[in-house]
């Protein structure tokens, strides 16, 4: 059995398309389906159903699929295992803006130095789509901040529960009142990350189960930003601790004492089940574990 067919079949299953995959792997469509032609004869079995332009897994394409990626993944730690050689390779990371920040300002000066030769692209955007580009393997890696996300699909590697805090100047007319309701607050000026988004649609969510809304005068994904103008400004955000922990330490922003507003947030570094760990994406898992999550 030809690796190459196998590994043709994996594109092909993953991207729903024979022409896609020949895109991606640089053949034309007539190598893609000589080379599915040339799996589904040596197995004695219909890999795909084609009808009207379309394709679809048949069982025994499904069962495949498995086994396929077991095959490839033996076979390239086999080659690395020969090698020897130093890590190297390319790596895709997705994650939310304010986790994109903290990774890039803490973390990757001191990973490239360590490992020189894995170079990372970072994307950042919503979980709906980090979910939606790992399901089409166009990340290798993705970090949510939503709550708590399971799929049958999905492994998640480590998970961290994150403190959130209604946030404001130190200098705000609440920042040392207790016992707050979030109907005290509701009508102040809010500072949000974009409507729809991560926490903030885990927020909204919460906030109209008690027929609450908040229409903020600026929407922002950058936290930077919304942490820059609350100290300059008389008004409030909702944030995550990592994001504001610093500025409370230095007393330019404090915790405003919201008492009935309890929203449990999850950051959750996730790979797809199918997903071929090379050996400079577990040294990427294994870094972010011991780096980025706390507990």
């Amino acid at each position: 059995m030809e690796l190459r067919n196998l590994i043709t079949f994996i594109h092909v299953a993953e991207l729903g398309s024979f022409t896609k995959a020949a895109e991606h792997l640089g053949y034309s469509q007539s190598t893609i389906s000589f080379q599915i032609k040339q799996l589904e004869d040596e197995l004695d079995c219909l890999l795909f159903e084609r009808i009207n332009h379309t394709i679809t897994l048949t069982e025994q394409g499904h069962e495949l699929v498995s086994y396929a990626h077991q095959v490839r993944a033996l076979t390239e730690d086999f080659k690395e295992t020969l090698a020897k050689e130093d890590l190297k390779g390319h790596l895709h990371i997705v994650t939310p803006d304010s986790v994109c920040e903290k990774m890039i300002s803490a973390h990757y000066a001191d990973f490239h130095r360590r490992y020189p030769s894995i170079y990372i692209r970072f994307s950042t955007g919503d979980s709906g789509n980090l979910l939606h580009m790992l399901d089409r393997n166009e990340a290798d890696v993705i970090i949510t901040l939503d709550h708590h996300l399971y799929n049958k699909d999905y492994v998640v590697a480590k998970e961290q529960k994150i403190p959130m805090h209604f946030v404001a100047s130190s200098e705000s007319k609440f920042a040392h009142c207790k016992g707050l309701s979030i109907k005290d607050i509701i009508e102040e000026p809010f500072v949000l990350t974009e409507y729809g988004q991560g926490y903030r649609r885990v927020f909204d969510r919460e906030l109209a189960k008690k027929s609450l809304e908040i229409t903020p005068v600026l929407e922002i994904g950058r936290t930077d930003i919304i942490t820059s103008v609350l100290i300059e400004n008389d008004m409030i955000s909702f944030l995550p601790d990592f994001v504001t922990d610093e500025l409370i330490a230095s007393g330019e922003l404090c915790y405003l004492d919201v008492v009935d507003m309890h929203i449990d947030i999850w950051k959750q570094l996730i790979y797809h089940k199918n997903k071929w760990l090379s050996k400079s994406m577990k040294t990427f898992i294994e870094y972010i574990k011991a780096h980025e999550f706390t507990n």
